[in-house]
């Protein structure tokens, strides 16, 4: 038996997409440890984030160059032992591709930390809904291993009908994030991090930025935002870079993640508090989804379920340090303790391990 195999990475996006950083290629090093080698081959460019983040759409020699690097690999399948899929192989087309796959007899292990069923079945195009409605479902059907993100996902897949459904969080390497030590800003500094889609989520708690931000006792730091105005609110706004997203996290006192309570925003899986909380920063969040289980209300940060709550819990870290101390320090050991890669890469590693070595036993694969 070999003792090592071949993983064919089928990502959405190059580095610069969070999702496919944080879900896939940032396992690649410890993989490759455990004798899985791992090949990425992403369905988009940087050019394609480049336009979304700018609200710009592609142009159609971008999602031709797109398919046709997909099509690519899909053709040069047969020559790994496992694909590892983001989603799904194909946006808005059949789940042909998926069903190809179990044809080739090549196991599929599909990655999922957004509920991107919704962007189907929920999608105002009635014909997308009737045609589209159920592929999600479908490919979760047709892959030998669902890997979810939090439980709102697996129990999605599971009712779905998916074979098996193992979760795992979304994590940060912690060679990345060094603890820090406590030093607060002159200015209380409330730091966000995102990209522009997510930006609309701090116009809903605006007023209450700009409550605690009177009289020059805050001011908000958006990392990865593009230009927002927030009326009121002293912002800085920096450039997102894979480089810089740690520094710039530590030099804030808190961090914030306001949702709406909808039904995509509870597939979430919070990565942002995750990046607060291993900068040993005090979260505060909506109560929204994997932000409950994350955040233990008082202790490594606090719930705020509307304006007022908002309010509350920026004024009391904004004044009171030794509480903003103790938090980011829970935080931390929260993050070091379950959402890190030093705890969840030995997991994937083994559950790919663990796919393919069935699919050799059921003699789907020599």
């Amino acid at each position: 038996m070999k003792k090592y195999i071949r993983a064919l990475f089928l990502t959405k996006y190059s580095r610069e997409g969070a999702s496919s950083r944080y879900r896939f290629l940032q396992y690649c090093p410890y993989l490759e440890s455990q004798g899985i080698y791992c090949d990425a081959s992403p369905l988009t460019d940087g050019k394609y984030l480049e336009h979304l983040y700018t609200m710009r759409r592609g142009s159609a020699a971008d999602y031709a160059k797109a398919f046709g690097r997909r099509i690519f690999s899909i053709l040069k399948a047969r020559k790994y032992d496992v694909a590892v899929i983001e989603y799904e192989i194909l946006p808005f087309f059949p789940p042909f591709f998926e069903r190809l796959f179990s044809g080739m007899s090549i196991p599929c292990v599909v990655n999922y930390d957004d509920a991107v069923f919704y962007r189907y079945s929920q999608h105002q195009n009635g014909l997308v809904r009737r045609l589209l409605g159920g592929k999600i479902d479908t490919v979760m059907r047709e892959s030998d291993l669902v890997i979810a993100g939090n439980d709102f996902l697996a129990k999605y897949a599971a009712n779905s009908g998916a074979a098996r459904v193992e979760i795992i969080p979304t994590a940060v390497d912690l060679e990345r994030y060094p603890k820090k030590p406590f030093a607060p800003s002159g200015v209380f500094t409330i730091g966000w991090i995102g990209s522009p889609s997510t930006t609309k989520y701090l116009m809903e708690i605006a007023p209450a930025l700009a409550k605690i931000c009177a009289g020059g006792k805050a001011r908000v730091v958006l990392i990865g935002s593009g230009s927002v105005k927030l009326p009121g609110v002293p912002l800085e706004i920096r450039p997102w870079s894979e480089e810089a997203e740690v520094r710039d996290l530590e030099s804030c006192d808190a961090g914030i993640m306001p949702l709406h309570n909808g039904l995509w925003e509870r597939g979430k899986c919070g990565l942002k508090t995750i990046q607060y909380m291993a900068c040993s920063l005090p979260a505060v969040v909506s109560p929204v989804g994997v932000n409950t289980e994350l955040v233990e209300d008082g202790v490594n940060g606090f719930l705020a379920p509307d304006t007022a709550g908002w309010a509350k819990a920026l004024e009391t870290l904004r004044d009171d340090l030794a509480l903003r101390e103790a938090m980011g320090v829970a935080g931390r050991r929260k993050v070091e303790s379950a959402y890190s890669l030093q705890v969840t890469a030995p997991k994937m590693a083994y559950l790919i391990w663990d796919v393919v070595e069935r699919s050799r036993s059921a003699g789907k694969r020599r």
